[in-house]
């Protein structure tokens, strides 16, 4: 597998999440990790609603409880196994998954793919 090195597993701690943009103009990417009950979970860092970041701040992906992906910019609550809405203004949306693996202690990007559930690592 090759793809694009994102940070070393233990970068990402249990119950938070991470941010990771690379490229520049129309090649801009940027994707988040986080990490609940011990698996890894990456989606495009893009609400559906309006495409907006979910982060305000930087790395901060998580609602009070750490139950639920928030979009910052409407509120959107979103699951984090899956990317579903579950409240806001994309109600029965989901987050675009991003493929990643766990390769010798790092967290790696392999792609995004529509429909895919992204790789629990």
């Amino acid at each position: 597998m090759s793809g694009r090195v994102l940070c070393r597993a233990e970068g990402v701690p249990e119950g938070a999440g991470r941010g990771f943009r690379f490229g520049s103009g129309r090649d801009l990417a940027t994707v988040l990790v986080v990490r609940k009950a011990g698996a890894l979970y990456a989606y495009d860092n893009a609400c559906p609603h309006l495409g907006t970041p979910l982060d305000f701040l930087p790395d901060r992906f998580l609602d009070r409880d750490g139950t639920h992906l928030l979009c910052s910019t409407h509120g959107a609550r979103f699951r984090i196994a899956d990317g579903y809405c579950v409240e806001g203004p994309c109600l029965g949306k989901s987050l675009r998954p991003a493929r990643i693996a766990v390769e010798a202690g790092e967290i790696v990007l392999i792609g995004s793919e529509e429909g895919d559930a992204g790789d629990p690592a």
